[in-house]
C-alpha cells in the first residue's frame, strides 16, 4: 500500500457545494474519501455518486445501527450508491452485524464501529458499558468479525491489541488522528498519522487537519511522506 493510500479525507460539510472545492484539491493526495452523516443526511446517495466520480473509493461513514431488517435493507442501498465502505455499529450485536454483510451482498465492505474516538472511560461507565475503553473495544472487535465484518473501526489507542485479537484479514480503519502539534478538537483518544499506522491501523481517516489549512493538498502529502510504503 503507497503511504497516499493510507489516508482517508473526511467530506465534514452539510453539502457536496461546499465539499467539493476541498474533496477536488485533496483527491490527488489521498486513498479514499469520506462521506459522512451531516453530509448524506442533506443530499443522499449523490453525495456518494459526485465524491466516487473523482476516482477515488467513497467510505460511506453512517455507523448504522437498527434493528437487523433494517440495517440489511440500509446495506443494500448503500451498495447501490457505489460506495466501497459503510459502518455499522459493533454493539448492534452479532444478528445486526450479519444481516449489514448479508445486504451488503459483497459489493460494499461492512466496517464495525467500535467505541467513538470522543468517548473516554468515564462516559463508557455513565452509559453503563463495561470498561475500559481498551477492553471494550477488543471485545466488540472481536464480536463483529466473528459476525462476519470486514473490518472495524477504533481509535489510535486501541489499534494493537485490535490488531492482535482479530489477525491480518480485518481492515483496520483508524479516526482520531492528528499531525504532531494539531488540535485534538472533540477526540479522547488520538495519535499522529505515524504513531496510527506503526501500531497496525490500514487506513487513517483525517478531517480537520486537511481541511483547516491553507492548501491541503499539500496537507496531505506532509502526512503521506510520514508514512512507511
Amino acid at each position: 500500500m503507497k503511504p497516499s493510500d493510507r489516508i482517508c479525507a473526511a467530506l465534514d460539510f452539510g453539502a457536496w457545494r461546499d465539499a467539493e472545492p476541498f474533496a477536488r484539491a485533496v483527491a490527488p493526495a489521498v486513498g479514499m474519501l469520506k462521506v459522512g452523516l451531516e453530509m448524506f443526511v442533506a443530499e443522499g446517495p449523490p453525495a456518494v455518486t459526485a465524491a466516487a466520480a473523482l476516482g477515488r473509493p467513497v467510505f460511506l461513514d453512517l455507523k448504522l445501527h437498527d434493528i437487523p431488517n433494517t440495517v440489511e435493507g440500509a446495506a443494500r442501498s448503500a451498495a447501490a450508491s457505489g460506495a466501497s465502505l459503510l459502518t455499522v455499529h459493533a454493539s448492534g450485536g452479532p444478528a445486526m452485524i450479519r444481516a449489514a454483510v448479508k445486504g451488503a451482498a459483497g459489493k460494499v465492505r461492512i466496517l464495525a464501529v467500535t467505541v467513538l474516538t470522543s468517548i473516554d472511560d468515564a462516559t463508557l461507565a455513565a452509559v453503563g458499558l463495561s470498561g475500559p475503553a481498551e477492553a471494550a473495544v477488543v471485545r466488540l472487535a472481536r464480536l463483529a468479525v466473528d459476525a462476519g465484518a470486514g473490518g472495524i473501526v477504533c481509535s489510535p489507542h486501541e489499534v494493537r491489541a485490535v490488531r492482535a485479537a482479530v489477525g491480518p484479514a480485518p481492515l483496520l480503519v483508524v479516526p482520531g488522528v492528528r499531525p504532531a502539534g494539531a488540535a485534538r478538537g472533540d477526540q479522547a483518544r488520538v495519535a499522529t498519522p505515524e504513531e496510527a499506522v506503526a501500531a497496525g491501523a490500514d487506513v487513517i481517516v483525517v478531517g480537520r487537519p486537511l481541511r483547516e489549512g491553507p492548501d491541503p493538498l499539500e496537507a496531505a502529502r506532509r502526512i503521506a511522506a510520514g508514512l512507511p510504503g
